[in-house]
């Protein structure tokens, strides 16, 4: 069996029963997180034969940032419930590995923490309806060193979990949530998700930071295009994992129209949800994708190794895909058109 099958199985046994449901964990009747992984391993691909794959190049840039492997951390939160050094620890593994990491705007860990390990990273925030609470998340993370900012536009609202036992708000440890705000200068309400957003937040965030600003839940084509019009770097084709709305379509379903929606503009397309597997990457990037995120399966890495656990994960699948681009019969991801795709 690989190892990326059987870690969820082994994070299980480390990890607090409520922790590991709320990692897992969809929202309401869990349609779409049970939707996701199929969705990818319906794909099928018409390989090209007689080419030269005698060498593999994996290497790309997103947002401008070099990187060894097209497959990057996507931001998730509790990561000190996964292993003690969080963040620091994930951005640690990512970086072995020559990808960068994604942090939550929830993470338990400093920014400067974070910083200090020398992997490249993204902030991914949350808008809160006090602008200055973001304000202060934003500065702390330039400061940081920050390569990008990473909107989340689809949690207008927390979508609806339906627990069954005590929930993770009632176990975890405090400190392992917004440890780079001073949450006793804001309230509740200050700190709720803003819910009313518009595209002109992108040109915010990209003058109030001075970095590339990408959009994280776009699963339409005309949702791109607004994002593209209004200076979005990226856009990250997202259902959060089956967290929000359920019975959201699958992103391997979404990812198509969105790149012909951007096709000859520089807005760059990322994705995330479901990818398991090295083929699952080839997929995405066939489709028209510069890289994938994986979050799921990085808190387990996460949970079982720690920063080695997370860095054998993205080399795996990095493994994964090169075996896969030889024989579809393409040497790197950037000779990857949709054509290979049946």
């Amino acid at each position: 069996m690989r190892w990326i099958d059987g870690l969820e199985e082994l994070a299980a046994g480390r990890l607090p029963e409520p922790v590991h449901r709320y990692f897992r964990q969809g929202s309401a009747g869990g349609i779409s997180v049970a939707e996701a992984v199929d969705a990818w391993n319906a794909v099928r691909f018409r390989p090209q034969v007689l080419t030269d794959v005698s060498r593999i190049d994996l290497g790309t840039t997103v947002a401008g940032t070099p990187v060894d492997v097209p497959v990057l951390v996507a931001p998730t939160t509790l990561q000190r419930q996964a292993d003690p050094g969080g963040e620091a620890a994930m951005a640690a593994g990512a970086g072995a590995a020559g990808s960068l990491t994604v942090v939550s705007s929830n993470a338990g860990t400093t920014f400067a923490e974070i910083g200090a390990t020398g992997t490249p990273w993204w902030l991914q925030i949350y808008v809160a309806r006090n602008r200055s609470a973001t304000i202060e998340m934003l500065d702390a993370a330039v400061t940081a060193g920050a390569r990008a900012v990473v909107l989340t536009a689809d949690t207008p609202v927390v979508g609806r979990k339906e627990d069954d036992g005590p929930t993770v708000w009632e176990v975890i440890q405090p400190g392992h949530l917004l440890a780079n705000l001073d949450e006793d200068k804001y309230s509740d309400d200050d700190l709720a998700k803003a819910d009313d957003l518009g595209p002109d937040i992108i040109g915010w965030l990209a003058e109030r930071t001075g970095l590339p600003v990408l959009v994280k839940g776009v699963l339409r084509g005309d949702d791109a295009t607004r994002c593209a019009e209004a200076g979005a770097a990226g856009v990250i084709v997202s259902n959060h994992g089956g967290r929000q709305l359920d019975g959201a379509i699958p992103t391997a379903r979404a990812l198509p129209e969105v790149c012909e929606a951007l096709a000859g503009t520089t807005t760059e397309v990322y994705v995330d949800g479901g990818l398991r597997r090295g083929e699952h990457v080839l997929a995405a990037l066939a489709m028209g994708a510069r890289a994938v995120l994986v979050g799921r399966p990085a808190l387990w890495a996460l949970s079982v190794e720690g920063a080695p656990g997370v860095t054998r994960l993205l080399t795996d699948l990095a493994d994964e895909l090169a075996h896969a681009l030889r024989l579809v019969g393409r040497p790197s991801p950037a000779t990857l058109t949709p054509d290979v795709l049946a």
